[in-house]
Formats: structure tokens, C-alpha cells, sequence
């Protein structure tokens, strides 16, 4: 099967699935804006031909090359993981006729808004909500939901450009914020626990489920700088007090009618239980948290979701052995990374619990905290017992640090 992999070597995981791709068989056929020479080796060398096009987000140009590629060798899927690029995806499947997601099925998991109004309406409970884009709109949609309410990007990832606001007065100092955003969602603040609801779905069916959860909320990581932000895995995503949030999830896929690949749901868990939709997408998680539900099964979900979306089957052996978490590093100060300090004390007491280290080296100049969640690197850690891991991975969070000058 030849299956053209949009931007396979960009983000950071993308490489992977592409491997994932070849792995199983398929002759993968890359399109994107970097060069061949500079997409990653892994990317490189699981690719059968690659198209250089000046521009990804030039669609129409893009289609007209993908369609001139089609007449000398025949493209049988499309795939793409990078969230900007899903709707191309789909315009170039509809253009050739392709099985896959169309442009109205992906709409619904781009836009915040009318991913909500199709919950609305299978009864399923949202966050009151309303999109704008204009300042007098945002401010006629916080009257409307009242405060405190969360504003952000209508298609974005993650908690970029995300503020939550209390007050009128906040309102006026966020909205400039907003300027670059071309259409933002306002919606209601919910009290409660961060979770996801991974999947990866073959026919419509769930053949693999995950449940992460945040340490500390999501809003707080992108707000506080002194934070290690941690996203843990949980061993069990079936106990008892997360069945609302996984029935929720599996609902939110059928009325969607998600078919094939993977899902990325957030969801809240209220005090008393009750479970509120965030969003979805119809791609993986970022920030590593892929690596992190193969480390609590050992198994490989990139090879994984590429058995899914070519050939029709999940075949990964699945063993829930470990919860698993990855924790964030930020550096202290500015500048370069001059020393890191707790590391060698760390590996001599939980040795054989760090599944992973990968953190900036000397010399390396420190990252923006705010841009990138990997900021300076991170730790991966495991363990068969919950609260141990858990110890685990606070340790990391307060011994370990990187000195910046």
C-alpha cells in the first residue's frame, strides 16, 4: 500500500509513526516543507520518495502536486498526525477518492466550537460555551457563561494561548492577548481533575485505551514557571471512578463516528464524580505521552496505530504492568545550561524505575517554558504501584535541576 505521510518528520514524534508505517509494510510516501536532507534519519530512512513543497499550508498548491504524484503512483490512504495539517489530509482524500476522514468529519475535531454543538446535541455534557471573533464578542459571550470562564484558540492543541479569567477587569487585560487568534472559544471554567481519554480505534471499535492525568492542571503548567509539570499513566484505566469519563469518551467517538487511528480526549472530573467533556482530536497526544503509554504496557503504539490504519487489525500484546509518568524539566535562570544537579543521587535510588532520561546537556541554551512543554528535557519513570510512582516522580520534580547562566 503507498500512503502519503503528511509532515513526517515534524513534530518530534512523527518520525515514529512513519517507522510505525513502514514497519508494516506500507511504502510511505512523505510530503512536506522541510527538505528531505532535513527531516530527521528516522523519518529519512523509512520514506520511498518524499515531495518538497514550499509550503503546507499553501493547500491548493499543495493538492495540485499531490494529484500530479498520483498519475505516476497511485496513492492508497492519506494520513496525517499534525493537527494544522488534518484538514489538507482530508481535502487531498476527498480530491482522490480515498477511504479516510472527510473535510465534514474533520471540521467537528478542529473547531471547538462545532466539535461542542455536535455533543450538545447527543447529550452530552459540555462546558457552556460559545465561540467569537471579535473583543465585543468575547465579551457578550462572558456575560452570557459568566466567570470564572477559560478563552482559547477555536482550533488550537493543547493550552496555548489559554487564560482562564475571574473578572470583567481580567477579561480587558486578556483580550489583547487574543489579537493574533483569528476566532477564539469562551467557555465555562470547570472545577475538577484533568484526565484524556486515549484511544486507538480500528472500524469504530476501541482496541486500545489510556487514561492520563495531569500534575499539576493544565492551566497552571502554562502559568507558572517554577512548575516540573508531570503527565502520569495509569496502570488501570478501568477503576471504577473513571468509568464516567470513559463512557463519556466512548459516546463522544460514536457521535462523531470516529473510525480508524488514533483519538486524543480531555475530559473533568468534578469533585463529586461528574464527568465534563473538554475537546478532542483525531490524532495522538503530544509532549512524549505516546512513549508514555508504551512504557506502561512495553509495547509500541506508533507500530501499532500504523497495523490500525493500514491493514486493519491491532495486534500490540497488551499488559498493563506499570504506571508510568514523565515529568518536565524547566532550568533555573537564563541563558545556557551550565550544570544538572540530583541526577546521579536520583538513578542510585530508583535506578530500575527510570525508563527514560533525556535532558539538555551542558552548553545547551535554555528553551522558552511557555513555547514548548518538553522545555529543557524530561524524565520518565515507572512503576507496578501507584503511590510509588507517584513518590517517584516528585522526587524527579524537586532533586533534579538544571542550572542556566
Amino acid at each position: 500500500m503507498n500512503v502519503l505521510m503528511i509532515s513526517p518528520g515534524f513534530p518530534a514524534e512523527m518520525p515514529f509513526f512513519t517507522r510505525g508505517l513502514q514497519q508494516v509494510g506500507a511504502n510511505v510516501i512523505g510530503i512536506g516543507d522541510q527538505p528531505m536532507g532535513a527531516l530527521p534519519e528516522m523519518a529519512q530512512n523509512a520514506l520511498a520518495g518524499y515531495v518538497h513543497v514550499r509550503s503546507l499550508w499553501e493547500e491548493d498548491d499543495v493538492l495540485e502536486e499531490v494529484l500530479q504524484l498520483a498519475r505516476s503512483r497511485p496513492i492508497e490512504r492519506v494520513e496525517c498526525l499534525w493537527e494544522p495539517g488534518m484538514i489538507l489530509a482530508a481535502r487531498i482524500r476527498e480530491r482522490l477518492g480515498l477511504p479516510g476522514m472527510t473535510v465534514a468529519e474533520t471540521i467537528p475535531f478542529r473547531d471547538k466550537e462545532k466539535m461542542k454543538q455536535v455533543l450538545d446535541e447527543a447529550d452530552i455534557r459540555t462546558p457552556k460555551h460559545a465561540s467569537s471573533t471579535s473583543a465585543e464578542g468575547i465579551r457578550r459571550a462572558a456575560a452570557y457563561i459568566g466567570y470564572p470562564l477559560i478563552v482559547k484558540p477555536i482550533a488550537g492543541a493543547g493550552s496555548k494561548d489559554t487564560y482562564r479569567v475571574n473578572s470583567d477587569e481580567e477579561l480587558e487585560q486578556t483580550i489583547p492577548l487574543l489579537g493574533h487568534i483569528e476566532e477564539v472559544s469562551v467557555e465555562e471554567f470547570i472545577d475538577g481533575d484533568d484526565l484524556t481519554f486515549d484511544t486507538v480505534c480500528v472500524g469504530g471499535e476501541i482496541a486500545f485505551a489510556n487514561v492520563f492525568f495531569y500534575r499539576p492542571r493544565a492551566l497552571q503548567i502554562q502559568t507558572v514557571e517554577w512548575i516540573s509539570p508531570q503527565t502520569i499513566a495509569l496502570r488501570d484505566p478501568f477503576v471504577d471512578h473513571l468509568a464516567p469519563g470513559r463512557e463519556m469518551g466512548v459516546r463522544v467517538l460514536q457521535a462523531l463516528g470516529y473510525q480508524d487511528g488514533y483519538t486524543h480526549m480531555e475530559w473533568y472530573r468534578k469533585p463529586h464524580g461528574e464527568a465534563v467533556f473538554g475537546e478532542i482530536a483525531a490524532r495522538p497526544p503530544g509532549g512524549r505521552t505516546v512513549d508514555l503509554m508504551n512504557y506502561t504496557c512495553d509495547i509500541d503504539l506508533f507500530r501499532g496505530w500504523a497495523e490500525a490504519v493500514v491493514h486493519g487489525r491491532f495486534t500490540q500484546p497488551v499488559e498493563r504492568q506499570y504506571n508510568a509518568a514523565i515529568i518536565f524539566k524547566r532550568a533555573i535562570g537564563q541563558g545556557v545550561i551550565q550544570r544538572v544537579e540530583g541526577l546521579d543521587r536520583l538513578m542510585h535510588e530508583y535506578g530500575p524505575h527510570v525508563a527514560a532520561v533525556n535532558l539538555a546537556t551542558v552548553g545547551t541554551p535554555r528553551k522558552n517554558w511557555r513555547q514548548s512543554l518538553t522545555a529543557d528535557g524530561f524524565v520518565v519513570v515507572r512503576h507496578p504501584d501507584f503511590m510509588t510512582c507517584l513518590e517517584i516522580a516528585d522526587r524527579v520534580s524537586t532533586d533534579v535541576r538544571l542550572y542556566a547562566e
